[in-house]
């Protein structure tokens, strides 16, 4: 399918794109990756009617420390964030997750700040986020301010963004050799999760009795690969075996 007609502008940095965001208001969206976004356009359940490509904002991009955090910028792509040495010594289970993500292709175009704001709860990164206690840094008109994870993702698609405001960095506590386990039940490779579980630290007497509470107080959608029942079944199966196999 076509997307619908839009105009496209590129930016140069993240306080271009605040910019470009105020000048165009509700008709505009960014674009990074595109992986996320441009799916939803072809099927024409999104239409703005402006790109905002931050692909070229170098301020966005990059992994670096900054004291016990590893700090990612934006629109570092997914194979990136699956290669780095610092990211595979620091938070090894972002690493593992990043390198899940789709496929290659994928992979060395998407960005960890486009898989966190589109909050698929299908997706890798914000579940590994969630399980890492890390956080994101948001920049609007107003400046910058910081959403841990918990708080970040309210809903299915749905985060604490204001109008005007961007993802502008990744914030993860560096946790060098802490045990940590991750699973995902798919179809096929390369698939988005049925369901998946991620899990870190250890501190667990009893893996059994900790996954039989998994799927407390969840409410899964249902769709054509599986139903409610099913999906909080798999939550449990997955969480004691991402607890029986930290690594």
């Amino acid at each position: 399918m076509i997307p619908a007609p839009f105009e496209y502008v590129a930016a140069d940095s993240a306080a271009d794109a605040v910019d470009l965001l105020a000048k165009h208001g509700d008709d505009a969206k960014l674009l990074a990756g595109g992986h996320s976004l441009l799916p939803m356009m072809k099927l024409r359940l999104a239409a703005p009617a402006v790109l905002i490509d931050i692909a070229r904002a170098r301020d966005l991009s990059g992994i670096s420390v900054d004291g016990g955090e590893l700090v990612i910028g934006a629109t570092t792509r997914h194979a990136d964030v699956a290669s780095s040495e610092l990211v595979r010594t620091e938070a090894p289970l972002l690493a593992h997750a990043a390198s899940l993500v789709g496929d290659p292709q994928i992979r060395h175009r998407g960005t960890i700040g486009g898989s966190l704001a589109h909050a698929d709860p299908a997706a890798d990164l914000p579940m590994a986020l969630v399980a890492l206690g890390g956080s994101v840094e948001l920049t609007g008109p107003a400046g910058s301010r910081r959403v841990v994870a918990d708080d970040f993702f309210t809903g299915f698609f749905e985060t604490a963004l204001a109008d005007g405001e961007l993802i502008s960095a990744v914030r993860v506590p560096r946790r060098p050799g802490m045990a940590w386990g991750y699973q995902k039940f798919v179809r096929r490779a390369n698939d988005w999760a049925i369901v998946g579980a991620a899990a870190i630290d250890g501190r667990i007497a009893s893996p059994a009795e900790a996954a039989e509470l998994a799927a407390d107080g969840t409410s899964p959608g249902e769709d054509i690969h599986a139903d409610r029942q099913f999906r909080q079944h798999l939550a449990r199966v997955l969480t004691r075996r991402a607890l029986e196999h930290l690594s």
